[in-house]
Formats: C-alpha cells, sequence, structure tokens
C-alpha cells in the first residue's frame, strides 16, 4: 500500500512538471517568434477587442491603437495575433489631376481599416524600374485586415500604366475621381499659372487654330479631361466592376454619401459619415470637424480651391460642344450620367 502511494505521488508531481514545462516553453517560442520578426511583444486579451462601440473590423484598428505600428500582438488561445507588416497597395486612386483625389485620400484615411500613402509615389508612371520592392517599402505598415492603398493622379492618364498595375495584381481595386472637364481644365490651368505666372493666356493655348475654333486636345489641361479615352485603357485590362467612379462634385456636395459608396466598394464598414463634415463658405468645400487632439478643424491647404481665373464666355461654349461626344461615350462606358452640361 505504501509502495501505491509513493508511485500516485510520484505521478503527479510528473504531471506537475511537464504542464510547467508546456507553458514555460510555449510562452518563450511565442516571444522567441516575435523577436525573429524583428518586432516586439504585446499582449492584448480579447476582451480588449469586444468593448462596445467598436466596429465589425475593429480587431485590426484596436489592435493598432494598442501595439502601434510594426508591433506584433500574440498570446495564448484566448488572444489573437497581430503583425504589422508593409504590402503592396489592395487599392489605388488612379486620377483625375484636379477633381478632388486629395480630399478623397484626407477624408479615407479618417477610416481604422485604411493604411494610405500620403505622398504620391509615381511608382506606375516614373519609378517602375525600381521594381515592386521598392514599391513596398514606400507603403504605410499595416495590420491583417486594414486596406493599402495610395494615390497619383497620373496613372489614369499615363499609357503603361494599366498593363502594369495589372502585372502587380489583377485584383486591386481602382478609384477614378472625375470632374466637370471644363472646370478641370480651368482649374488646371489656374494651378500653372500659380507657378509660371507668364504662360499665355489659357485662350491661346486651348485653341490649335483659332480662325477655325479647332480645339487644342493634346494640350494637356484639355487632354485630361478626355475621360472615355483614358478609362477604355483601363477597361482592356480590368473589369468595370473594379473601377469605382467618384463624383468630384458630389464630393464637394454631398461628401458623406460618396464616402459611403467608396467604403462599401472597398469592403469596409461605413464609419467616415456625416459626422465628419462641415461646409467651410470661404474655401467652398467641405472640411473635416476638429478631431480630438487638435485645436482646429482639417481643411485642405492653400493651394485647394483657389479662385479661377476668368475665361471668356464664347471659349466656355466652345469648350462645352468639344467635351460634349467625349462625355457622352465616358456615360456610355460607365452607365453614369454626371450631368456635366
Amino acid at each position: 500500500m505504501a509502495t501505491f502511494h509513493r508511485l500516485a505521488l510520484a505521478s503527479s508531481l510528473c504531471v506537475i512538471c511537464f504542464s510547467l514545462v508546456y507553458i514555460f516553453t510555449g510562452c518563450c517560442e511565442t516571444e522567441l517568434a516575435a523577436a525573429a520578426r524583428g518586432g516586439y511583444v504585446v499582449r492584448v486579451p480579447v476582451r480588449e477587442f469586444l468593448s462596445p462601440g467598436l466596429n465589425a473590423s475593429a480587431p485590426a484598428a484596436a489592435a493598432a491603437a494598442a501595439a502601434g505600428d510594426g508591433a506584433a500582438v500574440v498570446g495564448t488561445g484566448l488572444e489573437r495575433d497581430y503583425t504589422a507588416t508593409r504590402r503592396l497597395p489592395q487599392a489605388l486612386i488612379i486620377g483625375v489631376k484636379k477633381g478632388g483625389t486629395r480630399a478623397l485620400l484626407e477624408f479615407l484615411r479618417l477610416h481604422p481599416d485604411i493604411r494610405a500613402l500620403g505622398s504620391e509615389p509615381h511608382f506606375f508612371d516614373r519609378h517602375y524600374a525600381r521594381g515592386l520592392d521598392w514599391y513596398r517599402s514606400m507603403m504605410p505598415k499595416a495590420l491583417e485586415g486594414q486596406v493599402v492603398m495610395e494615390k497619383t493622379p497620373r496613372y489614369f492618364v499615363t499609357t503603361e500604366t494599366p498593363a502594369r498595375v495589372h502585372a502587380m495584381s489583377r485584383q486591386v481595386k481602382l478609384i477614378v475621381v472625375v470632374r466637370d472637364p471644363v472646370t478641370r481644365a480651368i482649374s488646371d490651368y489656374t494651378q500653372i499659372i500659380s507657378k509660371t505666372p507668364d504662360i499665355p493666356t489659357f485662350e491661346s493655348l486651348a485653341f490649335k487654330n483659332h480662325s477655325t475654333g479647332e480645339m487644342d486636345a493634346q494640350w494637356s489641361p484639355l487632354w485630361i479631361g478626355l475621360y472615355a479615352l483614358h478609362l477604355q485603357r483601363w477597361l482592356d485590362w480590368f473589369p468595370l466592376e473594379q473601377i469605382h467612379l467618384v463624383s468630384g462634385e458630389r464630393l464637394i456636395s454631398d461628401p458623406a454619401g460618396e464616402m459611403a459608396k467608396v467604403q462599401d466598394f472597398l469592403g469596409l464598414q461605413r464609419i467616415v459619415t456625416d459626422k465628419h463634415f462641415y461646409f467651410n463658405k470661404t474655401k467652398g468645400f467641405p472640411c473635416l470637424k476638429k478631431p480630438e487632439g487638435s485645436s482646429k478643424p482639417h481643411c485642405l491647404g492653400k493651394t485647394k480651391g483657389r479662385t479661377h481665373t476668368p475665361i471668356d464666355p464664347d471659349v466656355l461654349l466652345r469648350l462645352r460642344d468639344f467635351y460634349r461626344p467625349h462625355n457622352e461615350k465616358f456615360y456610355q462606358l460607365t452607365g453614369q450620367d454626371f450631368g456635366w452640361q
């Protein structure tokens, strides 16, 4: 009987020892794995992710807030693993210049599940020879479930870009902000003369032949507005379902409505809503309401919302005649009538 008791005690001690070894080595292995990835360990229980008010994709946002950029969030079976890494973008704002792309990007960056590069990398039009590894290194770190994106408006009109983007990803989502091409052209010219005030007038540059009234479709401010021409190149590589068109006019008059459509297109919960905007009468477009920790609301810089250069009314009429057939073709390609007169 004494022998039996001794054997039972020895067995119990063995079980306890094995349990302690398992727990110890399991924890060490997790921390060593995180260290090997170059990160650091932050333990976040599941209950942190289930706080009331978090959105459906809040785990990524909660982990990002708790761990910081580049942190690994690891643990036992009651916790989840999150590691921020640099990835190629899953979405691109590809155009158009002076259409409202900067405003759209700033609005999207309010969303906790969007990680967007602030500057324009111009990878697919200027720096393609640097390779995808260089492009990836430019991207912000993101957690699983977050959408990585960048915007370079020149992509929309660059001939080689659609094939290059397709070679990177066939599933990438593409966003184009379009605006009345006449207004866009004048805005483009206004920006040009702010940098080079000695250039000829809009009227003299817009016409190839003044006597016949033929417009110079190759002049950049006019050429960019030939949306159907540029969109067709993208449709040769991507289905229309992968291209979302944002109305530049509605982005000003109804930013929350346009943002709802963009968030749906990206597969994200509608977190950026009308509560984030107010209309700035001085600038003439919506601004973001005062964010937490800031003393003032956030509006786009001085280069946005410039007063346009006055244009001869007769030239405006000719511009509208010039763009009318191109706009109609664009409406047919997209299945949308943007109402440009």
